[in-house]
């Protein structure tokens, strides 16, 4: 049997310049993976200056941000600042377009991910069996918190799975709303001698930490154009299962990846938004509830003959 190569893989982020105080534990989550991977990962970053949608409560405090993003991102090649409006929507599709050519299995990032520090290792085996089984093309996702509703029973972590869903909960270790550190992260993973790997049928993740091996892009499946600002895993979702059906989707359920989408620290320094939790300072705008209600109905109507698409003058209107 011939020796492989080790799997190529890239990881791309977006970061909002409000995100300044959240993206270094990201980063430091990153970097300890890299660390632990003898193969080669392109980290890829784009950081949002644009004010269109979010403006900063001062020019000092707005450069003060993108300073301190800049510091925690100076030991990364692949970092660009954008003045114009770029939705994580943009990035992604840009990203899986830019990357699949270069990369055999491409990664979602996120600001307010944790990024468990055997993912890369644990990617490459499963990259390796997964073409041994003649399945060049497969998504992945890693164990997560406590969810909605039990149709996330499958890709919720082993140690969260018996747990309640507590609506407002912010202070048990595996609610949807608790922020969890990354050494509480680690000394969960650590636990683990033998992956429980399996296959989630039909296809269930969001967006933090998904996993795509580039051959599902190369075959066209991508983000579409009318998904322009958010609901855009979901798209990605519709577009694989019509354009491949069900291929594998692999989820490692008991090495847990963190996503800290409640994270008191994610909208910092934004003017005039109102509310006591991260949801309610987004509800807050107009604007984003608009938009989040039309890219769901973009999304749904993907394969409607007969639906014309919102667009960002929708929302503004």
């Amino acid at each position: 049997m011939k020796n492989y190569m080790k799997t190529k893989f890239a990881i791309g982020c977006l970061v909002q310049w409000y995100e300044c105080d959240i993206i270094e534990e990201y980063v430091d989550s990153l970097k300890d993976a890299i660390s632990a991977y003898d193969g080669e990962v392109m980290a890829d970053f784009t950081v949002i200056t644009n004010e269109d949608l979010e403006r900063c409560v001062s020019p000092t405090k707005k450069m003060e941000c993108l300073e301190k993003i800049a510091h925690i991102l100076l030991d990364f090649e692949n970092v660009r600042f954008v003045k114009e409006l770029h939705t994580i929507a943009d990035y992604r599709k840009g990203f899986n377009d830019d990357y699949c050519s270069r990369a055999d299995v491409l990664i979602w990032g996120e600001s307010d991910a944790i990024l468990p520090k055997q993912m890369f290792t644990v990617l490459d085996n499963l990259h390796q069996m997964s073409l041994q089984n003649n399945n060049p093309k497969y998504l992945a996702f890693f164990g997560t918190c406590k969810m909605w509703d039990d149709s996330w029973l499958p890709i919720e972590h082993n140690d969260f799975t018996d747990k309640p869903c507590i609506p407002e909960d912010y202070d048990n270790w595996w609610s949807l709303k608790y922020t969890m550190s990354k050494a509480e992260m680690n000394k969960i993973n650590e636990k683990v001698d033998d992956l429980d790997v399996r296959i989630v049928s039909p296809h269930k993740f969001n967006g933090c930490g998904l996993v795509i091996s580039s051959e599902v892009i190369k075959a066209g499946v991508n983000i579409p154009k009318s998904v322009f600002f958010v609901h855009e895993d979901s798209a990605f979702m519709y577009m694989t299962n019509k354009l491949l059906g069900n291929i594998p989707q692999y989820i490692i359920k008991n090495i847990l990846l963190v996503h800290n989408r409640n994270h008191p620290e994610k909208r910092n320094y934004v003017q005039g938004e109102i509310g006591d939790t991260l949801n309610g300072l987004r509800r807050s705008n107009k604007w984003y509830v608009n938009a989040n209600k039309m890219c769901e109905q973009n999304y749904l109507n993907m394969f409607n003959p007969n639906y014309k698409s919102y667009t960002w003058e929708d929302v503004w209107d």
